[in-house]
Order: C-alpha cells, then structure tokens, then sequence
C-alpha cells in the first residue's frame, strides 16, 4: 500500500498523478484541482494534484518557469486545505527540498536530475514519499542504483515514472519492456503519458509535443500493468505557458480515465 497525505492507495488500485504542469495563476490551479478532484472521485481513482512552483529546465532564457518557490507553495498548500487532496511538485536543489517538505506530500525528483545524489539523499531524509522521473538517458536497471540511494536513508517510499527514452534528436520513445524492469526493484512504477509525447525542443526556443498520441500510450501502459499514471492536464492547453502542445484538455481527461480504468480492470487479473 502506497500513500501520500492523507491518500491510502491499495495495492491493486490504478492511480492518479494529475494538473497542469507549471503554476500560472491561483484560478487555473484552484480550477483545474476542483474538476479533478470531481473527476477522480466519480471514478473512486486515487488523485495525487501536480503543478510545479518552477520550471527550471525550460529550453529559453525567455520561457515562463513559473510563481517561485515561496508563491509556488502558498498556493499549493491552499490547494491542500481547501480541496483536502495531496499535493507533488519538483524540487531543483537540497536548498529547496528543506523547504518544500513543509508543504509538498510527495517530493518528485525531475528526470535530468535523477542522478544527482546529495538531491536524491535529501529527498529519502525527509521520510515523504519520493517520485523520481526516469532520465531520459537511463536504462530501466540504471534506476536501481537511484532506488539504492533512497533507501540507504531508511526510506522506502518511492515511486519511479517512466517518461520516454532519447530516441535521435527531438524526439522520446517508449519501451514498454521498462515497466516490469522497474517493478523487479520491488517499487510502483508511473507512467508519464503526457511528457512520452513530449518532443524536447523540438520549437528550438521550446518543446513541442504530440498529445493525440496520448491515450494510446496510456492504455498500452496500463495493459502492462503499471502502477499509477501521470498526466499533465490544462483548461486550455493550446494556451499554456509551459508543456502546452502535450497536455490534455481538462474537457476530455475524464472519459480518457474511464477507458483506462476498463483495461485496468481486465489487465490486473494478470499481474
């Protein structure tokens, strides 16, 4: 059994791990937190709300990142106490990680930082579930090493999420043979389907992305038997600051879920 704040998650139950991928105002994260937390709840999936504070990998100097830490998190703690829903975000740095562990039930590591020990370790101390994002350079094994690192903390509440693989320039596969190899490490792996159709810089000033691919990858995903799903979801993607062109309609998000929990339902008979 997982869990994170106040959220219990069976062993057999598909979650959720679902919001906008950057903070641009109070009113679309309240918003969109209210309609999936609607949306999770009519469907009994447990729902764990993301948005990031900072963006701090964005491919322009020009690119939006985001409120900040200090602003980021206020507005995430408000979505704690009014929606009563756990919250996950990125953190950058063990600076940071001492701060957001005040605020944020599950720390996540960002894939081009899943390496960096001392972040890793500092994440493990804080005793709060950590997801770290599968580099996009890794092999599925390579993340035992990162599994290792967390638990030499006494910590043993992690998640990994597969996100896509460099394939050439521009451009992330999937191999879908990575799930079981993560799950071998005795650990719930997610599957990212909005950034596996990300296409990283691909604008030259930023990332593009192929969100028409998305449901296929997710239901082929759940078919594999992943654990939880994560999905970066917007009212109006096509007008996002950040992630836009890979991120779902919060319009269609709901009858997406329900065809993924019906693969569930027929595919955790085998696993």
């Amino acid at each position: 059994m997982l869990s994170a704040g106040n959220l219990k998650i069976e062993k057999d139950q598909l979650f959720v791990i679902s919001g906008p991928c950057v903070i641009e105002s109070e009113d679309i994260v309240f918003e969109t937190a209210e309609i999936l937390k609607k949306i999770t709840e009519s469907l009994k999936i447990p729902f764990i709300f993301k948005s990031s504070y900072d963006k701090a990998n964005r491919s322009s100097i020009r690119s939006y990142r985001g409120p900040g830490i200090k602003k980021g998190l206020e507005i995430l703690n408000k979505v704690k106490e009014k929606f009563l829903i756990p919250v996950l975000s990125d953190v950058h740095s063990v600076e940071e990680i001492n701060i957001a562990r005040e605020v944020l039930d599950v720390i996540q590591i960002p894939a081009f930082l899943c390496r960096q020990t001392d972040m890793v370790v500092e994440a493990g101390k804080t005793g709060k579930p950590v997801n770290v994002k599968k580099g996009q350079f890794l092999a599925p094994w390579d993340v035992g090493n990162i599994i290792e690192k967390i638990k030499s903390t006494g910590n043993e509440k992690i998640m990994i999420t597969e996100r896509g693989t460099s394939f050439g320039y521009n451009n992330l596969v999937v191999d879908f043979r990575s799930f079981p190899v993560i799950q071998s490490f005795g650990v719930p792996v997610i599957f990212d389907a909005t950034h596996s159709v990300q296409l990283p810089g691909r604008g030259g000033t930023f990332s593009s992305g192929e969100r028409h691919f998305v449901p296929y990858l997710a239901r082929a995903a759940v078919a594999c038997g992943v654990d939880g799903l994560f999905f970066e979801v917007h009212p109006e993607p096509d007008r996002a600051l950040c992630d836009g062109p890979n991120m779902i309609p919060l319009r269609d998000f709901k009858e997406l879920l329900q065809s993924l929990l019906e693969i569930h339902a027929v595919s955790k008979k085998f696993y």
